[in-house]
């Protein structure tokens, strides 16, 4: 069965935060909601899922410039960043 999502342009990178997510919930402890408002991101917005590889620094400052997508996308950016 395919997700609701299947038919939206990001729908790979939906299913990749939802992964992340469930592998590493330890990740994404400090809300939940942090994954609810990426997935919204990449909802509204079809052209932001290029945000998601970007470096973390990059993410940072088109947040601080009010870039929706960006601050919505931050934190999800952070808890995937590999360490």
């Amino acid at each position: 069965m395919k997700p609701e999502w299947s038919h939206l342009p990001n729908t790979a990178h939906i299913d990749r935060i939802l992964a992340h997510l469930k592998a590493r919930p330890d990740r994404w402890s400090a809300a939940r909601g942090t994954a609810r408002d990426a997935i919204m991101a990449l909802v509204a917005w079809d052209d932001c899922a290029c945000v998601l590889d970007m470096p973390v620094d990059a993410v940072k400052f088109m947040a601080s410039n009010e870039y929706h997508p960006a601050v919505l996308l931050l934190p999800a950016v952070l808890a995937m960043e590999e360490k």
